[in-house]
């Protein structure tokens, strides 16, 4: 048994050295990539995917800018950081974009990390993702309210930034209209739109909105796409003022929840 083992190791040889030496290939990538430890964990990955935010750490280390301090055993540049993290890390260089599981519950570990490596943009994108959730958390808040003042007309207010860009994606004619969009000067912020001009669409044609006296819209019509844009989004009316005429449309200030 002893005499075989040492002959087809002898003809193993002959037909590929390296078959015996996986550890000597593993330590020889291409010039095009390179593999990380990082806190134990291997990364492989092209070096132009490293270099991507100039004067980052991984920038630094991959272009040969600065030396390998530390290496592992296999001789592959060593990171004594979080290892399982540092896949939203790669995957941020290769997209451009934070893509986090939806149970994702390490944001403050990952911030610190980007911190580390020095990319900037990362750090702002897990900043922009917590707000995020954070909103998503919080109970949101719709107001719908009546002015005295014929200027101001009719103000929606949300607490979520999501449910104004959906008043704005309805309130547009789709047919026979000079409108491409939302009119941007009915926007006063993420959260407010204030009417103060309102248009008459022709027939067959959703809301359109424009600051010219050529259509008019009444203010009926464009509090009942409001309200019912909140109720079929989850919303619930939780308090109506002066609306002793049976409808919700007249009353002078209409309160949700979701």
């Amino acid at each position: 048994m002893e005499w075989n083992l040492k002959r087809m190791e002898s003809e193993l040889r002959q037909i590929n050295p390296d078959l015996l030496q996986p550890s000597k290939s593993f330590k020889k990538p291409s010039s095009g990539t390179i593999t990380l430890n990082v806190g134990g964990f291997l990364y492989a990955a092209h070096r132009t995917t490293l270099t991507r935010h100039h004067g980052s750490v991984l920038d630094e280390l991959a272009s040969g800018k600065k030396a390998v301090q530390h290496t592992d055993s296999m001789g592959n540049p060593f990171i004594d950081r979080d290892g399982p993290v540092f896949r939203h890390i790669l995957n941020f260089l290769r997209t451009g974009d934070l893509q986090l599981p939806d149970d994702f519950r390490e944001a403050g570990l990952l911030r610190r990390e980007a911190e580390f490596y020095r990319l900037s943009e990362l750090v702002k994108a897990v900043a922009e993702w917590e707000g995020q959730r954070a909103a998503q958390r919080e109970p949101a808040f719709l107001e719908v309210t009546d002015s005295h003042e014929r200027s101001q007309g009719l103000k929606v207010y949300c607490s979520d930034p999501a449910f104004i860009e959906k008043v704005k994606g309805r309130l547009v004619q789709i047919s026979k209209s000079r409108l491409d969009g939302f009119p941007e000067e009915f926007e006063v912020s993420s959260n407010v739109i204030q009417f103060r001009h309102f248009i008459k669409s022709e027939p067959g044609s959703r809301l359109v909105l424009k600051q010219d006296s050529t259509f008019l819209c009444t203010l009926e019509c464009l509090k009942l796409e409001t309200v019912m844009l909140a109720l079929r989004g989850g919303f619930r009316l939780i308090t109506s003022l002066d609306s002793s005429k049976g409808s919700v449309v007249v009353a002078e200030a209409l309160h949700f929840v979701k």
